[in-house]
């Protein structure tokens, strides 16, 4: 089977060993996005605007990778505060309404404390 590893530039990466995505065939394997903008290295302090930014890495990821969110059948959402994901859910049914993937939300820290979400999704390129 084909396998192509899809990298953001995060210094992340190479300082822990992953990939950005994994597509392996028709799969596509989008690691944890978190709100940073790979660009800038930087983080806003709002969720929503984190999710925001999350979504678009994530989109990024997709198109190197040949596809697009309508393809996501699977989404992971974790959040340290679970209390801040109805204000992200129009950014999220925006995205993922009409595509409706199987989905699950965590609460659990996250690695930087600036960090209010990260979404980690699964394609199937069809």
């Amino acid at each position: 089977m084909n396998r192509q590893l899809i990298s953001s530039g995060s210094t992340f990466e190479a300082q822990i060993g992953y990939s950005r995505a994994v597509v392996a065939g028709p799969w596509v394997f989008v690691s944890g996005t978190t709100g940073f903008d790979y660009s800038t290295m930087t983080i806003a302090d709002d969720v929503v605007a984190q999710a925001e930014q999350c979504l678009k890495n994530i989109e990024a990821a997709l198109a190197q990778a040949g596809a697009t969110l309508a393809d996501v059948v699977r989404v992971t959402y974790v959040l340290p505060d679970a209390g801040e994901f109805e204000a992200c859910w129009p950014v999220l049914r925006r995205c993922f309404g009409e595509v409706r993937p199987a989905a699950m939300m965590i609460s659990a820290g996250l690695a930087d404390p600036r960090m209010k979400i990260e979404i980690e999704v699964t394609a199937l390129k069809g």
